[in-house]
């Protein structure tokens, strides 16, 4: 393999079905060219958190080999997506008084009242990995998104705030560290992904981005350019597939396929006397059933 260098960027994804990886170039342009992706069947993870040690480290090691051989480099370190009924989400504001001589406000005047945002108290097992600025207030002026240069005397933030669970954090970060792989930041999902599928009209007017994965549905709403709220719903598609297994009585790989295949949400969608086969346990034969 090529030399391991910063040229290369890392993302790695834990879900509770799949674990991705992916590798990409950094371009002159300053963008990213996707050179490796690695996918495994996700073990030992149940709605985002590690319940099984070894297995997570054997999916981790399996996708992150995956991209490494598609991609032909090597990489040491990686950005880690976060998802999970541990993560927590709540908005909370900061306020600070400008000092100096023309009360102009400066980059370290926005750290120190986003600083100030994040000073709640907190249960001694929550982190704060995220405090995501949603616009200031200079005096009396609002909505404003950035405040450096302007002058006041008194500014305040309002402040996304994202927080997990410490042990479950460090789980995940033990996990990756033993698949060989340095935790360079962990990023909300949600976050990430409005990246890739929001536009800035879109989250200037308002819009929700549901990611709906295997044990959990995480969900974003932005309004006016900044994200307002941030939770994680305990539903996903594997609850699905285990009421069709259940309801059908069938195996929980055969409702998978099922569900795939023939599932629809809009029954006016579907022929009334169209069916299906379903499978049965064991070595009983087959039933044919209404779709």
């Amino acid at each position: 393999m090529a030399r391991k260098n910063d040229r290369f960027v890392a993302g790695l994804d834990i879900g509770t079905t799949k674990i991705c990886f992916v590798i990409a170039e950094k371009t002159d342009g300053g963008g990213l060219d996707i050179i490796g992706i690695g996918r495994s069947a996700s073990r030992g993870l149940r709605k985002g958190v590690v319940v099984n040690v070894d297995q997570t480290v054997d999916a981790l090691k399996s996708a992150v080999e995956e991209a490494e051989l598609m991609a032909g480099v090597g990489v040491e370190r990686a950005f880690v997506g976060v998802a999970g009924g541990h993560i927590k989400g709540f908005n909370s504001r900061g306020v600070i008084a400008i000092s100096g001589r023309d009360r102009e406000v400066s980059r370290e005047d926005v750290e120190r009242v986003i600083e100030s945002a994040r000073a709640v108290q907190l249960p001694t097992d929550r982190f704060i990995f995220h405090a995501v600025p949603q616009d200031f207030i200079l005096d009396d002026q609002d909505g404003i998104r950035d405040p450096v240069g302007m002058n006041g005397s008194r500014l305040e933030a309002n402040v996304h705030i994202v927080t997990g669970a410490i042990p479950t954090l460090n789980n995940i970060t033990n996990c990756v560290n033993r698949a060989g792989i340095e935790v360079v930041d962990m990023v909300l999902e949600q976050l990430a992904a409005s990246e890739t599928v929001l536009t800035a009209d879109e989250k200037e007017l308002g819009v929700a981005l549901v990611d709906i994965g295997g044990g959990t549905t995480d969900l974003a709403i932005f309004q006016h350019g900044a994200i307002c709220h941030t939770a994680v719903l305990p539903t996903g598609g594997e609850h699905f597939t285990n009421d069709i297994a259940v309801g059908l009585r069938t195996p929980n790989p055969d409702a998978e396929r099922i569900k795939v295949k023939y599932g629809c949400a809009l029954p006016n969608m579907v022929d009334d006397e169209q069916t299906i086969e379903v499978p049965s346990f064991g070595d009983r034969k087959p039933r044919v059933m209404l779709r």
